[in-house]
Formats: structure tokens, C-alpha cells, sequence
């Protein structure tokens, strides 16, 4: 009974932050950070530091606008910036969680046909996410205790793997110390940052706080609630990637089976076993908190309602669930990508980001949005980097990935 009141007092003091943990950590998370550590080894660890300060930044940002106007996102973007903006972040969020989707699906039947090549894992996974969207009143309650659990199946799995790994540990510390330079910032680092610094889950934080029942009185309880969530992205990405740094060096993965699979000769079946485990948790804890985000913003845009009794919400992430799923099923069974719907979740990446983290300043430094709890110097500084470092990735994405593949459509 006392460790039961204990884990129900802290998720009473935290909550938020946890949700926020399982949009970001899932299999593209995974994959990358596993490439990179593969690749680069530990130098690269400081990047992943780098990236979880500026999504602490962001879900702090979120977390603010939430508690102290009472009001949802997309009641004030119209308010302050026009129904037209309103809907265009809606929609652009609404793509790329379908986007994300689609990388949810494969990442959850990967860690589930290792154990059995069973064509229906991704029907019953998402038909258990519409029974859990559908069939429980208190929704937001039991998304959060779920959410903690699976928090503590990845930290349990991938830290198992890592003791297994036994990482040098000067070279683990030496990680941390920036090396490189800005010339060594290719495609799978901004990949590296863009699976961790996550703008569209901290800007679903503002939800998440009101759900929660969070006011301007909960500031600092928040505060404290968005650095754990930060610390566990950071955490749980750097213990992945050290144990590719140190067992799968000059390894080339392409899918999250490939890290499965090659620390099976390693560490035996049950360190497969295990790294499944944790791969599951994060496929599955992400399915169904990022689409819930694609659903509520999108209905909140639409001004059809932004709370978990409302009915437009859930079917809108209903809506995300059946198109990731329908992707995820053409892949499969035929193993063709889509390039064309990837290249458009590409394509609206590039312009939602700066866009949503741009809203997101704006609406924080707005008086009769704040009152009193403006952002400071400093707060405006910090967020202000990260704003140009999500511009910097877009343009790169545009130049480097979206503009050739249109070329390579059209041509």
C-alpha cells in the first residue's frame, strides 16, 4: 500500500513530461541514435546533450503557455494570429504525426516478428490503441500511468544492454566535449537532433498540462516535470547509443531490426530478447501518445475541441492511427516505400518546425497572453537558438532530401 501511494504521489508531481518522453523515443529515435553511435562511436554524445537543452526549453515553453492562460493552442492563435494559422499548424501537425506513424508501425512489427512472423501484429496493436482511445472516460489518466510504465521498461531494457556492452568509459566521457565542428553536422546528426529535439510534442505539452488540471499555480511543478522529461529523452538516447558505439562500430544498420539482429551473436537471445522489450515499449508508448497529438491539435485547430471528453479529438486520432497504418501495411506487403507521401511529411516538416516553434515564442512573450510570466532575457536567448537551429535543419532537409527527391518525381 506505501509504495502504491508513493508512485500515485509521483505521478501526481510529474505526468506531463513522462507523455512527452514517449513521443520522442520511439523507433526513428532508436535507429538513428543506434546509426550514429555505429558510425561515430561516443563523439557524438554531446549532440544528443545539445538537443534534449533545447526540447527542455520547448516543453518548458509548452508547459507555461498551458498553465498560466487556462486556454488551448489553438483558441489562442486564433485569438493573436487568425483562424488562417490556426489551421495550417493543425494541418501540418496532423501530417507529420501520421508521418511518425507510419515509422511506429514498422518499428513495433519489427520487435514483434522476431518472435514469430505473424502478418496481423499491426492490426491488433492498432486496434488495441482504438479500444484504449474509445473505451475509457478518463483518458488522459490512464495514458499517463501507462506511459509510466513503459518509461521504466526502456530505461530497464536498454540499460541491460549496455551493462552487457561495457563501454569504455573514457571514451563514454570524452563523448560529452563537443569535437567535430559545425562541417560535421551531415544528415544522420540533424537526424540525431531532429528525432530528439521534437517541436511538435513540446508544443502538445501545452495540452497535456491542462489535462493534467495544471494552472499558473503548478508553475514550478511543471518546470520540474519538463526537466525529468528532458533528462529521460537525453538519458535513454545516449544509453542506446553508446551500446552501438561499443558493440556495433562500423556496423551498417538500416532498420530498427538490424540493431535487434546484430546484437543477437553478442549478447545471446535474451539480449535480444530484452532490447525487443525496451524497442516495443517505445514503439508502442509513442503510437499512442503521438497520435493523439496529429488528433487533438488538428481538432483544436478546426475549433471542433481540444479535450479528451470531446468527440472530434478521438475520432481525429483515429484518423492518424488508420493512415500511419495503412502506409505501414502497403510497405509490408510489398515492400515499396511511398515516397511521395514521405517526401510531402518531409516537405510540411520543413515548414511546420520553425513555424510552431516561432508560434510558440511569440505567444509566450504576449503580455495579454502571460501577464506577469513573460519569458525572460535569457529564456528568449536560449529559445531564440533553438528557433534558428530548426531553421538551419529545414533548410538542410529542403536542399538535401526534398527538392532532389521532387526533381527525381518530375524528371
Amino acid at each position: 500500500m506505501k509504495s502504491k501511494n508513493i508512485g500515485s504521489r509521483l505521478l501526481n508531481l510529474l505526468g506531463p513530461g513522462l507523455v512527452t518522453a514517449c513521443v520522442v523515443i520511439g523507433p526513428g529515435s532508436i535507429l538513428t541514435s543506434s546509426k550514429v553511435g555505429a558510425d561515430e562511436g561516443f563523439t557524438k554524445i554531446w549532440v544528443v546533450v545539445l538537443a534534449a537543452l533545447f526540447m527542455l526549453i520547448y516543453v518548458n515553453l509548452g508547459m507555461r503557455l498551458g498553465t498560466v492562460s487556462g486556454k488551448s493552442n489553438g483558441d489562442l492563435i486564433r485569438q493573436h494570429l487568425g483562424k488562417g494559422m490556426a489551421v495550417v499548424i493543425g494541418v501540418c501537425v496532423f501530417f507529420i504525426a501520421a508521418a511518425f506513424q507510419f515509422g511506429n508501425n514498422l518499428g513495433a512489427h519489427s520487435a514483434l516478428v522476431a518472435y514469430g512472423n505473424f502478418d496481423y501484429w499491426i492490426f491488433i496493436l492498432n486496434g488495441l490503441v482504438l479500444f484504449f482511445l474509445f473505451g475509457f472516460r478518463n483518458l488522459y489518466g490512464f495514458v499517463e500511468r501507462l506511459m509510466a510504465f513503459f518509461v521504466a521498461l526502456m530505461l530497464i531494457a536498454f540499460f541491460v544492454n549496455l551493462f552487457f556492452a561495457k563501454p569504455d568509459p573514457v571514451e563514454f566521457a570524452s563523448g560529452f566535449l563537443p569535437s567535430g565542428g559545425l562541417s560535421s553536422f551531415g544528415l544522420p546528426l540533424l537526424g540525431l537532433i531532429g528525432t530528439t529535439f521534437v517541436i511538435n510534442a513540446a508544443f502538445y505539452q501545452s495540452y497535456l498540462v491542462r489535462f493534467k488540471g495544471w494552472t499558473e499555480k503548478n508553475l514550478h511543478q511543471g518546470e520540474v516535470d519538463a526537466r525529468v522529461s528532458a533528462l529521460i529523452m537525453g538519458v535513454i538516447t545516449i544509453v542506446i547509443m553508446s551500446t552501438a558505439a561499443a558493440v556495433l562500430k562500423g556496423t551498417d544498420l538500416s532498420s530498427v531490426a538490424d540493431v535487434a539482429n546484430q546484437l543477437q551473436p553478442l549478447f545471446g537471445e535474451k539480449g535480444r530478447a530484452i532490447f525487443c522489450a525496451g524497442l516495443f515499449a517505445a514503439a508502442f508508448s509513442s503510437f499512442i501518445v503521438n497520435s493523439m497529438t496529429g488528433g487533438f491539435v488538428l481538432s483544436d485547430a478546426l475549433n471542433l475541441g481540444s479535450s479528451p471528453k470531446d468527440r472530434w479529438p478521438r475520432l481525429l486520432t483515429a484518423a492518424v492511427l488508420l493512415t500511419g497504418m495503412g502506409m505501414a501495411l502497403y510497405v509490408i506487403k510489398t515492400g515499396i516505400k511511398p515516397v511521395t507521401a514521405i517526401v510531402m511529411a518531409q516537405a510540411v516538416t520543413v515548414i511546420a518546425a520553425p513555424l510552431i516553434a516561432g508560434v510558440m515564442l511569440y505567444l509566450t512573450n504576449l503580455k495579454a497572453v502571460m501577464g506577469d510570466r513573460c519569458n525572460s532575457l535569457w529564456m528568449n536567448l536560449a529559445a531564440g537558438t533553438g528557433l534558428f537551429l530548426l531553421i538551419g535543419m529545414s533548410i538542410y532537409t529542403a536542399s538535401e532530401k526534398v527538392f532532389p527527391a521532387v526533381s527525381k518525381m518530375f524528371s
